[in-house]
């Protein structure tokens, strides 16, 4: 029979073990960050990355499905642009994705770390309105969804409610406008928001569960989703919202992330 001290080492050992191969695996991710050629495609390191992810915390874990979120950025509304300025526009979109892949490594490795590897989730006390933006903007339902691109910019937010002028009707995303407007070849200038929104607008109470705000969004497969209190809409909940508390759980500093990587 096995000494507990022993298992204790064992475990502590394996730990260590699982730390290092998300480590080496963020080495690997460094030339991506640093504009150097990378050993293997984008691509193939998302497969490497969501595989060793799903071994250690799980195949429906809130990790897993965050680098999921992670790996697809923040799609850009680049409508209202013009074609020098979209380049730059678009790296820089390509640029945060990045960094949201390596914030979510980051967050595994502290989980381990912490003892969070296969137990409780960071995000298990956490609450909506913790960590959602109370910045509530909105778009008429007639403005051209070039008009629509401009404000994302200018704002600098991810995604607008849209109202009638007395109601809010749906919602639309830099990725409503990269996916639905750039990909069906609309034309910006004469576009109604209304016809690429995503309707109807999908909520959240401010007091539930963190946890449950991400089981939501995958679910209905949105990247942000509106917050109420009793009923109205006082905020906005984004995957990026969900990465800042990953990090602030797992004990990193989401600001300092990616700093020194040029």
């Amino acid at each position: 029979m096995g000494r507990p001290g022993n298992k204790k080492q064992n475990k502590a050992s394996n730990v260590m073990h699982d730390v290092e191969r998300l480590r080496l695996l963020l080495a690997s991710f460094q030339p991506f960050l640093s504009r150097r050629k990378p050993a293997a495609s984008l691509d193939e390191f998302d497969a490497e990355a969501e595989e060793l992810i799903g071994e250690l915390f799980g195949e429906t874990s809130e990790l897993r499905e965050t680098y999921e979120y992670a790996k697809m950025g923040e799609a850009a509304a680049l409508l209202n642009m013009q074609e020098e300025a979209q380049e730059g526009g678009a790296q820089d979109t390509y640029r945060e994705s990045l960094q949201q892949r390596k914030q979510a490594l980051d967050s595994c490795v502290v989980t381990l770390q912490t003892g969070g590897g296969g137990a409780k989730s960071p995000l298990a006390n956490a609450c909506v309105s913790d960590y959602m933006s109370h910045d509530v903007r909105s778009v008429h339902k007639d403005v051209p969804i070039k008009e629509a691109g401009r404000l994302l910019q200018k704002w600098k937010v991810g995604s607008l409610l849209v109202d009638d002028g007395s109601r809010y009707l749906g919602i639309i995303t830099d990725t409503d406008l990269s996916r639905k407007a750039v990909a069906k070849g609309m034309d910006p200038n004469t576009t109604a928001v209304k016809s690429c929104m995503s309707k109807p607008v999908i909520s959240i109470e401010d007091d539930e569960p963190l946890a449950t705000a991400i089981a939501l969004m995958k679910k209905k497969a949105i990247r942000h989703i509106a917050v109420t209190e009793d009923g109205t809409i006082i905020g906005v909940l984004s995957v990026s919202d969900i990465l800042r508390a990953y990090a602030e759980l797992a004990g990193l500093n989401a600001e300092g992330q990616g700093e020194d990587d040029d």
